[in-house]
């Protein structure tokens, strides 16, 4: 694709977000007017991607340069996959022990026989950071 046609997407899919919100905030705000809103910014953000995906397949691959470039791209996307699932994965797995031992703490001032079943609630909200440092190890072995 062409740096013309890559500005001209970009703008499309700018201005599909920013229109239809951009009439509800300025009109009378009511729930048919945001569904209609709504439903016009995905028609026309889905509209984007289809007329993207055909400027992307349309057969001009120039294959010499992609082959240069796909060895660093490989990597850089691998990292990229590898800080992603352990960034996110940590991030819900905080939301989750903040939820879960929260109300732990709130439960075992009530009645204190109930640590045990509370803690083991917090330690599956930890296990979810724990597979997502799982998985970056896994895609960092591949590269």
């Amino acid at each position: 694709m062409s740096t013309l046609v890559k500005i001209t997407l970009a703008a499309a899919l700018l201005l599909s977000i920013a229109v239809p919100f951009g009439a509800f905030a300025i009109g009378e705000k009511s729930k048919g007017r945001y569904k209609k809103a709504l439903g016009i910014n995905l028609l026309l953000f889905l509209g984007t991607i289809a007329v993207s995906g055909i400027f992307l397949f349309n057969g001009q691959a120039e294959a010499a340069e992609a082959a240069s470039n796909a060895a660093g791209s490989v990597a850089g996307m691998g990292y990229l996959a590898a800080a992603l699932s352990t960034g996110l994965a940590c991030i819900g797995g905080g939301i989750a022990v903040s939820a879960a031992a929260s109300a732990a703490l709130g439960a075992i001032s009530e009645d204190s026989s109930i640590l045990g079943k509370s803690l083991i609630f917090v330690g599956l909200a930890e296990g979810v950071c724990l597979y997502g440092l799982i998985i970056s190890f896994m895609i960092l072995g591949k590269l």
